[in-house]
């Protein structure tokens, strides 16, 4: 039998065929070739047609049939993971009310800081573990309180990946994972965020049914089963907010172990089997996907928005686009670290929660004519990403949160020997890379969740690992120094 996964991220949708057997993944395939079209219609916004993901969707698998030769029939279940944060609105007869607003959108930030203050401080960290800050919940509110004539049709709010469930099923369900991403979920009452929905006016209807992240939640419908080339009735048993899936990919399910990603954003995020927030909210606690009411399981979550959308905007409009990133790569590696004292700030794609949503822009200091070309841009750019993470991680050490190993798929950033010597450099972690990604990790967890694998542990027998980075002490001081100029440029703009 086979596993199909699905990963609805903000570039691009991607499906891969995992054999259930052998854990291999047969094809992958992703759409749009090119970037997925964000729509900013005014600073700091951030919105993608939720149609858009389907015909992409649609796309990839279709793509990912041909390619691996595999029946229909002949796969077990499909795994979800999507873009976190993100808040879609249908009506009763299940029709898309308005552009998704995604999860760098910053609009709502406004309304969740007010909440924040109004419902009390401890009272939202102690119950949500989260300032409402920018979520789904204070998306919806900016909705309510923006555009309310369309608020008063929408029948249920759902999460990306309960959108593609949606699709795919007919029903309509969610995860308390979903809703904790939402901030729709108190861990001290293991219920409903009762006290944010009546502080915003919402009604507990617009929520859908919940269902557990590992379980046959709902099946794939004939509508779909024809659209996409799949078969009638298989199992949808998984679906997870990227970063959590991210981890689950990697085997992270276990208190003290970190998962790493570096896409378009950026994120580190580390399993915790304690109840523990930042109390200035710069970092977030979610549900993981093995959280239950008996067993704690929450991710810890850095985001950084704007890390390889930062070394994309070099290709695109420094570079010329005369040059792959592996040829970006390579001229960023014959620059010694610190990049002869040329700073970028990456934070140039909204604002960032690690910054208690302070918009500060990308910025680039210490430029010199004479001294600098584009290569120090390029070396300026991994390090400034890396020196955010190190930045975020230094917060998530506060609260119990500690990098000794870090374990994140071969791609993207990762791919760059300057960018991941850094982090191991800087953080004093081992860096450990793994032949996998999203879409492979959420077809592992549909085979967890339909009961294809028996445990956790049979699902990633064959994970594989690819290369262990350590880091090198010699130059320890170097990077601390690199560090420290970078982090002092940063305070400058905080103040």
């Amino acid at each position: 039998m086979y596993l199909l996964g699905i990963d609805i991220g903000s570039s691009s949708v991607k499906a891969s065929i995992v054999d259930g057997p052998t854990g291999k993944c047969l094809a992958s395939a992703f759409y749009p070739k090119q970037e997925m079209k964000i729509t900013a219609l005014q600073p700091g916004w951030a919105e993608q047609a939720p149609e858009l993901w389907w015909k992409n969707l649609k796309l990839a698998i279709h793509e990912v049939l041909a390619a691996s030769k595999v029946a229909p029939k002949t796969i077990d279940s499909i795994g979800i993971s999507y873009q976190m944060h993100g808040l879609v609105a249908v009506d009763k007869n299940r029709k898309v009310l308005r552009p998704s607003i995604i999860w760098c959108d910053s609009r709502a930030a406004v309304y969740g800081n007010k909440a924040f203050a109004d419902l009390g401080e401890e009272t939202c960290l102690s119950g949500f573990l989260n300032s409402p800050g920018n979520f789904t919940a204070s998306k919806l509110k900016w909705v309510k309180e923006n555009e309310p004539e369309l608020y008063s049709r929408i029948d249920k709010i759902m999460l990306p990946g309960d959108y593609i469930a949606m699709k795919l099923s007919g029903e309509i369900k969610t995860t308390v994972g979903g809703l904790s991403e939402g901030i729709l979920w108190n861990f001290k009452e293991n219920s409903l965020a009762e006290s944010l929905l009546n502080y915003y006016g919402f009604d507990r209807s617009l929520i859908p049914e919940i269902v557990p992240t590992f379980s046959v939640q709902s099946v794939v419908n004939a509508e779909a089963a024809a659209e996409l080339g799949l078969a009638e009735g298989i199992k949808i048993s998984y679906r997870a907010g990227d970063q959590p899936n991210n981890a689950l990919s990697l085997n992270v399910l276990n208190p003290g172990e970190i998962a790493a990603t570096a896409g378009t954003s950026g994120v580190v995020y580390g399993v915790s089997g304690e109840v523990k927030y930042d109390p200035l909210s710069r970092v977030n606690t979610f549900a993981h996907v093995n959280h239950t009411s008996d067993a704690t399981r929450l991710g810890v979550l850095l985001c950084i928005n704007g890390t390889g959308i930062l070394n994309s905007w070099l290709n695109k409009y420094v570079g010329n686009k005369a040059f792959s990133y592996q040829e970006m790569n390579d001229k960023a590696a014959a620059v010694p670290i610190g990049s002869e004292g040329l700073s970028i700030l990456p934070f140039g794609n909204g604002a960032e929660r690690v910054l208690q949503n302070i918009n500060t822009g990308a910025q680039i200091s210490g430029l010199g004519f004479n001294t600098h070309t584009d290569a120090h841009l390029f070396r300026a750019a991994q390090e400034g990403i890396v020196f955010s993470f190190k930045y975020g991680m230094e917060i998530m050490e506060g609260i119990g949160i500690h990098a000794k190993v870090i374990r994140a798929g071969k791609a993207n950033m990762f791919l760059s020997p300057v960018f991941r010597e850094t982090l191991a450099g800087v953080s004093g972690a081992s860096i450990e890379l793994y032949d996998t990604d999203g879409s492979v990790g959420a077809a592992r967890g549909a085979g967890i969740g339909s009961g294809y694998y028996a445990s956790a542990k049979e699902a990633f027998a064959g994970l594989q690992k690819l290369e262990t980075v350590h880091p090198d002490i010699s130059k320890k001081e170097q990077y601390e120094e690199a560090y420290q100029n970078w982090k002092y440029l940063l305070n400058k703009q905080l103040k």
